[in-house]
């Protein structure tokens, strides 16, 4: 029997790496971000309505310029929602033609969804891993990362809902708090435990 597991996490928690990891063990990881980005490559529905919601500047080289857009939307809610309702039904049709491919192989599957709990997408999967550290980890590693202030790593960081939150809806936790060999090992124990053939 195939699962389908909504896999999620904070901004610099690690999911990517988690996701990769996942991968390693025969997981079908299906990427929100690699289908938002699908969404709106270069001549497509969602990069037109892009382009009328912020203007040309949002275009650069026939793609969306993430860096200006996302200097709009991370201090402007509004047109945060604005892109999300764009951006979100296309990611949907994308992330569910890829998931059924997978289930038809008989694979256990990985949605990979950043906001899954604030989109509230916990129902449409079997259970909800989520890949956990600190806030002050979180921020760490942002600033580490991105090369980022501490305010704006703190502004990107309350722009999703807190990991506390997340931990409290979330099945299971996967911490991720240490080294990468740490985590390894924590997931390798985390599926013999789960029963999955590791």
């Amino acid at each position: 029997m195939t699962k389908v597991i909504g896999l999620t996490g904070g901004i610099a928690t690690g999911k990517s790496t988690v996701s990769n990891i996942l991968k390693e063990y025969g997981f079908q990881v299906v990427d929100a971000d690699l289908a938002s980005r699908k969404a709106v490559e270069k001549n497509s529905k969602g990069l037109e309505q892009v382009r009328a919601l912020f203007g040309e500047d949002a275009i650069k080289d026939g793609e969306m310029d993430r860096k200006y857009v996302g200097s709009i939307i991370f201090n402007d809610e509004e047109m945060r929602k604005k892109l999300n309702q764009i951006i979100h039904p296309i990611v949907r049709d994308i992330m569910e033609d890829e998931k059924q491919q997978a289930i038809k192989q008989g694979r256990n599957v990985i949605m990979d969804i950043p906001l899954l709990f604030e989109n509230k997408l916990q129902d449409t999967v079997d259970e909800t891993w989520l890949v956990y550290t600190t806030a002050e980890t979180q921020v760490k590693r942002l600033k580490e990362r991105n090369q980022l202030s501490d305010e704006d790593a703190n502004a990107r960081i309350k722009s999703q809902m807190s990991i506390y939150d997340k931990k409290r809806l979330a099945d299971e936790i996967i911490d991720n708090n240490g080294s990468l060999d740490s985590l390894k090992l924590f997931i390798e124990n985390f599926l013999k435990e789960k029963g999955y053939h590791v």
